[in-house]
């Protein structure tokens, strides 16, 4: 796990170093969160590479629906109860989760605290045939 991390967050540095110092960003600042609905903003969008922080205050998910590429989801604050092919994992602050191409998944927040994670996709879903 914590090689997958540090793998991740190499990637991640990586990334935002090829965007240019004027477009770093801090996944820590300015998280979106957003009144009813799940908040989201895109970090990397490049060919091979796309990245999205998404924000979950208490009672917010990503409702039911198919991985459209590779997808790693990096816990990076509070508990999200992420739902695979109809099994719940709950993933906390640090935890990496794989998730297969095409399988159906969903996000929730049922805690009492705001929850934030990083969409972690490759390749990017536009380059991945259906």
């Amino acid at each position: 796990m914590k090689a997958s991390f540090a793998a991740t967050c190499a990637v991640l540095i990586i990334g935002l170093s090829a965007m240019g110092e004027e477009q770093v960003k801090n996944v820590f600042a300015d998280i979106p969160y957003a009144d009813g609905q799940a908040g989201k903003r895109k970090l990397i969008d490049e060919k091979h590479l796309f990245v999205m922080q998404v924000a979950l205050k208490p009672g917010q998910q990503i409702p039911q629906h198919n991985a459209n590429s590779n997808v790693h989801l990096l816990i990076i604050e509070g508990e999200v109860i992420v739902t695979l092919d109809g099994k719940d994992i709950t993933a906390t602050k640090g935890d990496i989760i794989p998730v297969a191409f095409k399988t159906p998944m969903s996000i929730r927040n049922a805690s009492k605290e705001n929850a934030s994670f990083l969409n972690i996709r490759s390749p990017n879903p536009s380059e991945k045939k259906p």
